[in-house]
């Protein structure tokens, strides 16, 4: 295992698993995390529709099957029975998804670390990857749990203008986190709190820094606000951030800012009601190296902006990204990139 940024040339990804995927229960975590401008009783709830999780299933085995072509190794979790229903002495739930892997489970170098994670049905996400966990622990990988979270209810008691889970103890998803060698982004929002990042920043020493994002956006994970494309070159989401909330690092780096999103209309409103995702979800991009990308096939304005910085693009067809709240990065977790631990910022 050896990951230590966003764009080093990959060799081994795991892609995540569509299979008996299900809305999280619907309780105080999910509609923080999740749908905070909503009343409990108004959060979809139940399975995915069979022809969702079908046609979701279809499009990641292509995109596997992608990547393999240009010699990466692809793993994938195991199937789990998310309906099944598990429970702490303060709540029960039952379970969600293992389609993005990248919300849990977080590559620091030869480090792998499973997040405490907000909302309650991902209590139990990361058994599906216990073998592949086992796998890379065998091989010399060092695996780290952070503090299992109680995630009471008091926790998720907060201001409904900036709905971060209190400072009761750390919560965070691998998802809230940007990695850049040495430096790392943490995004306080819905799915993070700042005891999180201060967490990390104590479990990775001195050597790393973690620079917290906040007040920029409060809805999930950072990767649909910003890309980290190469060193030196920064894609941002402009209806989050500016040149002014930045943080400071990044004035040694060159920002683009997205253009807006495309094919927005192709959903109806009742697909739309009950979708996790944003628009802005199709911003979200992965890396295969530094000069090649993953972009959703839906946003041509932004491949053209892309390939005018010099990156190609392999444009990727991801159906229900809106609905399941994940686009290309968020459905991987590379674990393997060849290239050197380093810092890119002064």
């Amino acid at each position: 295992m050896w990951s230590c940024n966003e764009w080093d040339p990959l060799e081994e990804v795991i892609i995540g698993n569509p299979l008996h995927a299900r809305y999280p229960t619907p309780d105080c975590s999910t509609r923080v995390a999740e749908f905070p401008d909503r009343s409990l009783a108004d959060l979809p709830r139940g399975p995915f529709p069979q022809r969702i999780i079908e046609e979701t299933e279809e499009d990641l085995n292509e995109f596997a099957r992608i990547l393999e072509g240009l010699g990466v190794t692809v793993k994938r979790p195991q199937t789990w029975p998310h309906e099944a229903t598990f429970s702490t002495i303060n709540w029960e739930a039952q379970g969600y998804y293992n389609y993005c892997p990248r919300d849990i489970l977080m590559v620091i170098g030869d480090q792998i670390i499973e997040t405490p994670n907000v909302i309650r049905s991902r209590a139990q996400e990361t058994f599906s990857y216990r073998a592949l966990l086992m796998d890379y622990l065998k091989s010399g990988a060092r695996w780290y749990s952070a503090p299992k979270p109680m995630l009471l209810d008091s926790l998720f008691d907060v201001d409904p203008d900036k709905p971060t889970p209190r400072n009761d103890e750390p919560a965070f998803d691998a998802a809230n986190v940007l990695r850049f060698g040495r430096d790392l982004v943490y995004l306080v929002s819905g799915t993070g709190n700042e005891m999180g990042g201060h967490w990390l920043q104590t479990i990775l020493g001195s050597e790393f820094r973690v620079h917290f994002l906040k007040d920029v956006y409060y809805g999930s994970h950072i990767d649909s606000t910003l890309v980290a494309l190469r060193p030196g070159l920064l894609l941002a989401n402009p209806g989050r951030v500016n040149d002014e909330t930045l943080p400071d690092i990044f004035k040694q780096w060159k920002v683009v800012y997205s253009p807006p999103m495309e094919n927005t209309g192709r959903h109806d409103p009742d697909y739309l009601s009950n979708s996790i995702g944003s628009d802005w979800i199709d911003m979200n991009a992965f890396s295969v190296n530094p000069n090649l990308v993953v972009v959703d096939r839906n946003q041509p304005t932004l491949m053209k902006l892309l390939e005018k910085e010099g990156l190609d693009v392999i444009p990727l067809k991801l159906r229900h990204s809106k609905m399941l709240g994940g686009g290309p990065h968020c459905v991987t977790l590379d674990v393997r990139r060849r290239g050197t631990l380093q810092r890119y910022f002064e």
